[in-house]
C-alpha cells in the first residue's frame, strides 16, 4: 500500500452533519437493489420444469438434477465469494457475477441436450448467484453497520423475496403465453441492468468515503486486502468445523433450505398445476410468499435485536413443519381460503431464519463470521439441491409430491430441537473473538 493511500485509510473520519443520512444506508440501499435485480433468476427454474420436459421429453429427475447443481453451487461458492470480497472488493466480485448469470442465462436459449441445461443453468448460474448469496448481504452488513445489524440483514435477506415478487408474475405469463425462452432472456438483461450501478455506487468499506461504521463510536481503519482467499476460506472452515455450533447452524440451515428453495421454489408451481391449478395463478401465489417474505424477514431482524436467536429458529421452524404437514390438503384446481392462510402463514417464516443465523455466526465466530455463514449458507443450499433433486424423483416414481412435503414437514420439527440445543456462548467470551 502506498504511503497515499494508508493515508488516506487511517484518515480521520469526516463527521456526519446534524440531520444528513449516514451513507451506510445508501449502501444498504444499492445492495437490496442488486439483489432484487439477482433474485429474477431465482424465480424461473420452477417455471421450467414443465416446459422443458414437453420441449425436450427430459425427464423431471433430470431436470431436477439440473436445478440441484445451481443451487449446489450457489451455496458452495458463498464462502469462497465472502474471501474473495476481502481480496478484491464487494463491487468486483458482484460486477462479475452478475455478468456471469448473465451468460448462463443467455446461453440456455440455444440449448438442445440436457447436459447444456446443467452447464449454462447449473454451473455459470450456480457459480454467479452464489457470489451474490447472502454472504453478500452479511459482508455489506458487518463492515457498514455496528448498529441495527439484525435490521439490516432482514431488510437485505427481503431484497430476494421482493426480487421474486417482482418477477415471479412476469415470468410466469412469459412461459405460458410465450414459450420459456423470453424469460431466460428477460433473467439475462435483469442481471446486466444492475452490474452498472453495483461498479458505480457500490463501495466497499465506510474508510473508503472517511466514515465510521454506522453506531461506531471509532473509526475503523479499512483492513490490508487479504491474500490466498481460497486457503483463506478453507482454513475457516476446518477451523469452525471442531465447534459444536457449526454443525447444529449447518444442519438446521441445511433443513431451511430444504424446505423453501428446494422444496417450495422449485416444486410448488409444478404440484399446483398437477391438481388442475393454472400456472400463472401458482406463481402468482408463490409471489405472494415473497410479499409476506418480506415482512416477515424483515421483523425477524427487528426480533433478533431483542430476543435469544436460538430460540427464535426453534420457533420459525417448528412453524413451518407444521404449515408444509398440511399443504398436500390445500392443493386444489382453484386458490381457496385454507391456500391463501397457508400462503401467508408460510411467507411469514420463509427466510425469517436468517437473520438469527447470522448472528449466531457472528457471537460464535466474531471476524470470521461472514465467511462461516457463507459455509453455513452452502450446508443450506445442498438440502435444497437434494429436496431439488428428490422432489423430481418422487414425482416421477410416485405420480406425486405429497411423500416429500410430509418428509420436509419432520425435517423441520428435527431443526428445530437442533436450534434448542445450540449452546449460548458467554458475551465475555464473544466479545474477546470479536476484538
Amino acid at each position: 500500500m502506498t504511503q497515499t493511500t494508508e493515508a488516506a485509510v487511517q484518515a480521520p473520519p469526516r463527521e456526519k452533519q446534524p440531520g444528513r443520512v449516514h451513507r451506510a444506508w445508501f449502501v444498504a440501499a444499492v445492495t437490496f437493489v442488486t439483489i432484487i435485480g439477482a433474485a429474477a433468476f431465482r424465480s424461473l427454474p420452477g417455471l421450467l420444469i414443465d416446459p422443458l420436459h414437453e420441449d425436450f421429453g427430459w425427464s423431471r429427475g433430470t431436470i431436477g438434477a439440473a436445478v440441484s447443481v445451481n443451487l449446489a453451487l450457489y451455496g458452495l461458492t458463498a464462502p469462497f465469494a465472502a474471501a474473495l470480497m476481502d481480496r478484491f472488493g464487494i463491487r468486483r466480485v458482484v460486477a462479475v457475477a452478475l455478468t456471469v448469470i448473465a451468460v448462463g442465462s443467455g446461453l440456455t436459449v440455444w440449448m438442445t441436450a440436457a447436459w447444456q441445461l446443467m452447464l449454462c443453468w447449473g454451473l455459470l448460474v450456480g457459480l454467479g448467484s452464489g457470489s451474490m448469496a447472502l454472504a453478500f448481504a452479511a459482508t455489506v452488513t458487518n463492515r457498514w453497520f455496528t448498529e441495527r445489524r439484525g435490521l439490516v440483514t432482514g431488510i437485505l435477506t427481503a431484497a430476494s423475496a421482493s426480487g421474486q415478487l417482482i418477477f415471479l408474475p412476469v415470468l410466469s405469463w412469459m412461459v405460458e403465453k410465450h414459450d420459456w425462452r423470453p424469460a431466460a432472456v428477460t433473467v439475462a438483461l435483469a442481471a446486466l441492468t444492475v452490474a452498472p450501478f453495483v461498479w458505480l455506487l457500490l463501495r466497499d468499506h465506510p474508510a473508503d468515503v472517511g466514515l465510521k461504521p454506522y453506531g461506531a463510536t471509532e473509526f475503523v481503519p479499512k483492513p490490508e486486502p487479504v491474500q490466498g482467499a481460497a486457503r483463506r476460506a478453507v482454513t475457516v472452515l476446518f477451523k469452525a468445523a471442531r465447534t459444536g455450533p457449526f454443525w447444529l447452524l449447518a444442519g438446521t440451515f441445511a433443513i431451511c433450505g430444504a424446505s423453501t428453495n428446494g422444496l417450495v421454489q422449485t416444486h410448488f408451481v409444478p404440484a399446483a398445476h398437477d391438481h388442475g391449478m393454472p400456472v400463472t395463478a401458482a406463481a402468482s401465489l408463490l409471489a405472494v410468499i415473497g410479499v409476506f417474505d418480506v415482512v416477515g424477514t424483515v421483523a425477524s431482524g427487528w426480533f433478533t435485536d431483542r430476543f435469544e436467536p436460538r430460540r427464535l429458529l426453534a420457533v420459525y421452524y417448528a412453524l413451518r413443519g407444521i404449515s408444509l404437514l398440511f399443504l398436500p390438503m390445500l392443493l386444489a384446481p382453484s386458490v381457496h381460503p385454507p391456500m391463501l392462510f397457508f400462503i401467508v402463514f408460510y411467507g411469514l417464516d420463509w427466510v425469517a431464519t436468517v437473520p438469527p443465523t447470522v448472528a449466531l455466526c457472528r457471537e460464535h465466530y466474531g471476524e470470521d463470521s461472514a465467511i462461516v455463514f457463507g459455509w453455513v449458507l452452502a450446508s443450506h443450499q445442498v438440502g435444497a439441491a437434494l429436496i431439488a433433486f428428490l422432489g423430481g424423483v418422487a414425482r416421477d416414481v410416485f405420480g406425486t409430491y405429497d411423500m416429500i412435503w410430509y418428509a420436509s414437514g419432520a425435517l423441520c420439527a428435527a431443526a428445530a430441537l437442533m436450534a434448542l440445543v445450540i449452546r449460548r456462548r458467554p458475551r465475555e467470551v464473544s466479545m474477546a473473538v470479536v476484538a
